[in-house]
């Protein structure tokens, strides 16, 4: 088989599909078609529509664009069908049903930011950095009836610093899998369409314990300050910059106030203090935790810019006199 055999149906819809998409278009794979999601309200008062940026991309390289609002609608199967693409490959996308993944000659294969089978789910490059993962990667995968549990073509690894937050995975992972997915289309051009692939049982022991990685919430993204200062400090890291995780004040006055927490550092020193204290010591700010001081370096109040610990505490004097409920 030849490239230019290739049919391609590509599905995505934020900027880590981006790349990916750019790479096939780069690499002259004959993209017959784009899927992504409809245009969403965005801002405050929800009255402008944002195109994705998958969509955006699309429509500058003149690839037909489909936005189906459901994905088993009648009329969305049938004009998906009638490109006649013989493959179709997804990045950052929604759950498909059997018709749509199954209806290419060699079948959908997706590409997962992770090392499966860890970390299945829609958010696997937040909950590998909260739980202090030293190592993540990108998976390609053919798609099937269950949440990323497909037969594995290819998997590359990348390292997590111990300093990086999601921003950084987020952006290394997004070049590594448009990499990925390069090597795993010239993989199946290989093999006449029937690349070798392997059930993600056999990869299983390679972990101690699975973990899957939920879609988040605000609910999951509150500070608990009961646990370890390296715990907390991982999941603070592994929300930033997004969504962000958050705490609740309460000033003197009795009234309450959103937090967000995005850069912090660890310390050994434990002061013995209640767990959500606030200590603020030779001009740093700190917050206790189940055993030492953490140091907060960015943050954000409720209704205020971002900016670091030093810009607040010049703004915010009585700060101690606050209480992390």
């Amino acid at each position: 088989m030849k490239k230019e055999d290739l049919k391609i149906v590509f599905m995505g819809t934020p900027e880590f599909a981006v790349e990916t998409l750019k790479t096939l278009v780069d690499n002259q794979y004959n993209v017959v078609a784009v899927v992504t999601q409809p245009d969403r309200p965005v801002g405050r008062h929800q009255n402008e529509v944002q195109p994705s940026e998958v969509k955006k991309f699309a429509l500058a390289h003149n690839l037909p664009v489909l936005q189906p609002e459901k994905m088993k609608d009648p009329a969305f199967i049938e004009t998906l069908r009638s490109y006649e693409a013989n493959l179709q490959v997804v990045v950052a996308f929604r759950m498909l049903p059997e018709v749509v993944w199954d209806m290419p000659k060699y079948g959908t294969f997706n590409v997962h930011a992770a090392l499966l089978p860890q970390y299945r789910g829609a958010a696997p490059i937040n909950w590998a950095v909260i739980n202090g993962e030293t190592q993540t990667g990108v998976t390609t995968f053919f798609l099937d009836k269950d949440i990323d549990t497909g037969r594995i073509i290819l998997q590359k690894p990348f390292e997590i610093p111990d300093t990086a937050d999601v921003e950084y995975v987020y952006d290394g992972l997004m070049h590594l899998g448009a990499e990925i997915c390069l090597e795993t289309l010239e993989k199946i051009v290989a093999a006449d369409g029937l690349p070798e692939s392997m059930p993600q049982a056999e990869l299983e022991g390679r972990f101690k314990q699975l973990y899957g990685a939920p879609k988040l919430n605000k609910q999951v993204c509150e500070i608990n300050w009961n646990r370890p200062c390296k715990r907390i400090y991982d999941f603070i890291r592994g929300l930033s910059p997004y969504p962000g995780a958050w705490t609740t004040l309460l000033g003197p006055n009795g009234k309450e106030v959103v937090l967000k927490i995005f850069k912090t550092a660890k310390t050994d020193r434990n002061v013995g203090m209640r767990p959500g204290t606030i200590v603020v010591y030779k001009g740093l700010l700190y917050i206790t935790t189940a055993d030492c001081m953490l140091r907060i370096d960015e943050l954000q109040l409720a209704g205020k810019n971002r900016m670091n610990a030093r810009d607040f505490l010049n703004g915010n004097k009585n700060i101690e006199n606050y209480i992390i409920k």
